[in-house]
């Protein structure tokens, strides 16, 4: 029998339900088919349809006439009502994990792959950027190029960098254009500084996207934009982001060495105390992955005295994010990283209660965060909730970053399927990425 229309997810408050949960854990599917039609309104006919059966057998089986005993018309059931495998003692269903949620790893590529520079703009893009160039540059040419950074700084922290690149890499090409038609002085110089931020943007949002690769190619075009103008508070500041995506790449040992080096470069600069605060905090990232317990401590020990000595005053633009509310989260996950979950809990809640609104992809990788301590902390109902809110945030996020958090997330519930909250944070997550 040909299905129609597809099936629908049942209600969570119907998956979650005790008769529903203990029905699908005996397989007593009259008392299934019942609950479906009364609280999901899936009629009989409907059911037989969704489930490759005929309606006169779905009949006896509701009766009590019949039972469902062969594995293969089981999971047909499953399938067809949407009812995930645990609850009925089956494997994960494959329409369980929404294709959005499957984040494939990216393969590492070889350190050469750092010394490879950006594919330079077409003859034809030239042209057309020539032709936008109407005149000389200015100082409010610099004003205009920053304040487009400071947008894209905003739009990053509310929506994800992924899908800020065809933006961000034309404006940087835009900047270089502009560059190669300056002669040495102090707007070349401004233009160098914009380019270096653009390109390190640019980076970034390849990185949120997890395309490692292309990001380490804008990171070491950034760096070397920033040597050029002997900024090196800067080249610091692209190392650690360096450091941080080599902590998502699994390579530790990597993260740590790029963040000692960037703290080498940073710390004989002029006031230095909040740079080297951040810098500090990427090594306890890279540390705490290692399980390098005193080490790790030992680097938030130094960030937290480096972040008490700082004056924002005299901070680059490019490093007041780093506030006392980010202190606070991410020490919570620099020990929550390190397995001391009891600890962490509260640090990353604070840090979220504490975090402004606006900032929702930041906003959904801590609470991700604090649902993984609450896990670990034995707190289920919590930690399904908690994950439920960072699904919320999440879905307005175009990072495939936090995609890899929900997966991880997802993950972690395995020892936990079958039980209410999972089948409800699960229920929602399938509608999430619908």
């Amino acid at each position: 029998m040909a299905k129609t229309n597809g099936p629908r997810a049942l209600p969570a408050a119907l998956l979650t339900d005790p008769d529903m949960v203990s029905a699908c854990r005996r397989r007593d599917f009259s008392t299934v088919f019942a609950l479906v039609r009364r609280r999901a309104g899936i009629y009989p006919s409907r059911i037989a349809a969704l489930c490759d059966m005929t309606p006169s057998r779905v009949g006896e089986i509701t009766a009590g006439r019949r039972k469902l005993a062969h594995i293969d018309v089981i999971e047909r059931v499953a399938d067809g009502l949407r009812i995930p495998g645990a609850m009925l003692g089956l494997a994960q269903r494959p329409w369980e994990v929404p294709p959005r949620a499957t984040v494939t790893e990216p393969n590492k590529q070889p350190q050469a792959a750092l010394a490879t520079p950006p594919a330079a703009p077409t003859a034809e893009l030239d042209t057309i950027l020539h032709l936008v160039d109407a005149g000389d540059v200015t100082r409010s040419t610099l004003t205009a190029i920053q304040s487009a950074i400071e947008d894209y700084w905003k739009r990053d922290n509310q929506h994800g960098g992924a899908a800020l690149r065809p933006a961000v890499v034309g404006h940087l090409r835009y900047a270089q254009q502009l560059i190669d038609g300056t002669r040495e002085g102090p707007l070349r110089r401004g233009l160098i500084s914009l380019a270096a931020e653009l390109a390190r943007m640019a980076g970034w949002s390849y990185f949120d996207a997890r395309q490692y690769s292309t990001a380490r190619t804008y990171f070491t075009q950034a760096m070397h934009l920033a040597q050029n103008l002997g900024d090196r508070q800067f080249v610091a500041n692209v190392l650690s982001c360096m450091s941080l995506q080599a902590t998502y790449e699994g390579d530790a040992g990597e993260a740590a060495a790029l963040a000692h080096a960037a703290q080498d470069t940073a710390r004989a600069t002029e006031a230095p105390e909040l740079v080297m605060a951040m810098l500090h905090m990427r090594e306890a990232f890279a540390h705490a992955t290692l399980r390098a317990a005193d080490d790790c401590h030992r680097a938030l020990a130094r960030s937290h005295a480096e972040f008490e000595r700082a004056d924002t005053t005299y901070a680059p633009q490019w490093v007041r994010y780093f506030d006392e509310t980010k202190l606070i989260v991410d020490t919570g996950i620099a020990r929550a990283q390190l397995g001391e979950h009891r600890q962490a809990e509260p640090l990353i809640a604070e840090g979220l209660r504490r975090e402004n609104r606006d900032q929702q992809r930041g906003r959904a990788f801590h609470a991700f965060w604090l649902a993984t301590t609450q896990l670990h902390n034995g707190a289920l109902d919590r930690a399904c909730s908690t994950a439920s809110m960072a699904l919320d945030l999440a879905t307005n996020v175009d990072s495939p970053r936090i995609l890899g958090h929900v997966r991880e997330f997802h993950t972690r519930l395995a020892p936990h399927a079958g039980a209410p909250p999972v089948i409800a944070f699960e229920a929602e997550m399938r509608k999430a990425f619908a």
